[in-house]
């Protein structure tokens, strides 16, 4: 691949320039992982509320409501990042700019 983290965005073989962006860009893995972890914590708020341990409910729905924010937050921060990138790109190449 041609260093994915530098230029994510596929310019030449597509109309659409941000299919598959996600499997291109590994810099959106550790916020897909908190977004997991989350996932993982909401399961555990669910047992807890589901046998009664209102002493763990608090906390785990806490720390859910934090990894998943914290994910969904890094995942939009590294796609205006690849915004920003493509912008760039097309400046340099005025001339590849596809009409909207």
């Amino acid at each position: 691949m041609k260093g994915a983290h530098h230029d994510p965005v596929d310019h030449s073989r597509t109309t659409q320039p941000h299919a598959g962006e996600s499997f291109i860009d590994t810099l959106w893995l550790p916020g897909l992982g908190l977004i997991m972890l989350g996932t993982v914590t909401i399961a555990g708020f669910l047992a807890a509320t589901a046998y009664q341990r209102t002493e763990w409910q608090l906390p785990l729905g806490f720390i859910a409501g934090a990894l998943v924010t914290a994910g969904a937050i890094l995942i939009a921060l590294e796609h205006h990042r690849v915004k920003r990138v493509e912008e760039l790109w097309f400046a340099e190449h005025p001339d590849r700019r596809l009409p909207r």
